[in-house]
């Protein structure tokens, strides 16, 4: 696809907002590529709630800033993350992506000993970018 980022759409605003019920954990933020703030959010519990309330007004810009900063293509963002989240130690996000052979690894491994899945809750977003710039 060769729409300017402008007007791509990379990330959906109800996938961030269903992922904001669970903010305190930081969902949201990994969702929309803020690693560190989802960590920070995850060990504070949304800052204690503050920053979790917060975010229910500026998940908009972080979809915007996300649809401008990673790369449409035909793996969607959001299946990723379902994938990841729910089935991240069976390898499941990296087999839709074409990583067959790691997807095998974290499937026999519990995702690498669970230190494959915290990795690419970390990198998910760039991982997918990539792969749909090939």
């Amino acid at each position: 696809m060769t729409d300017s980022p402008m007007n791509q759409d990379t990330h959906s605003k109800t996938m961030g907002y269903l992922l904001w019920i669970f903010g305190f954990l930081g969902a949201h933020r990994f969702y929309y590529g803020k690693p560190v703030t989802g960590t920070i959010w995850l060990f504070t519990f949304g800052l204690l709630g503050i920053g979790w309330l917060i975010d229910l007004f500026l998940i908009p810009a972080m979809d915007r800033e996300a649809d401008f900063r990673f790369q449409e293509g035909p793996i969607n963002y959001s299946l990723s993350w379902i994938l990841l989240t729910f089935l991240g130690v069976f390898g499941i996000h990296r087999m839709y992506m074409g990583k067959w052979l790691t997807g095998l690894v974290y499937l026999c491994t519990g995702g690498l000993f669970l230190i494959g899945v915290l990795y690419d809750f970390w990198t998910l977003n760039d991982q997918v970018s990539q792969r749909n710039v090939q």
